[in-house]
């Protein structure tokens, strides 16, 4: 949902404006999503932490630090680039975090 509606921001030609409503409903969507990401971070610790089977921690880690910064990174850049390229930085940043949801997953199940 977040990178669709990115998308439409980028058909659109028009950069995230949070003095809108719709820019300021759009981080609130993206605010959303990031306790959703660090709540997953302190239980994949804690899981991490309590592992019964071989895990490598580092790639585990790695992943969930990145699935909980790539976000903001990705508002901060399309905040200072007021352009069509820095929304289009939004589509890239929530479709990545999904990716890396993905291979959380895949990390544990081969560790």
């Amino acid at each position: 949902m977040a990178a669709l509606w990115a998308v439409v921001l980028v058909v659109a030609n028009r950069p995230l404006r949070p003095d809108r409503t719709s820019g300021l409903a759009y981080l609130g969507l993206l605010a959303l999503i990031e306790v959703g990401l660090l709540v997953q971070a302190v239980l994949g610790f804690v899981k991490l932490a309590g592992a019964d089977h071989p895990v490598p921690g580092v790639t585990y880690g790695g992943y969930l630090l990145g699935a909980l910064l790539i976000l903001p990174i990705a508002v901060f850049w399309s905040l200072a680039e007021r352009t069509r390229w820095g929304t289009a930085v939004l589509v890239v940043g929530a479709l990545v975090v999904p990716v890396l949801i993905v291979r959380l997953g895949q990390v544990w199940t081969r560790g």
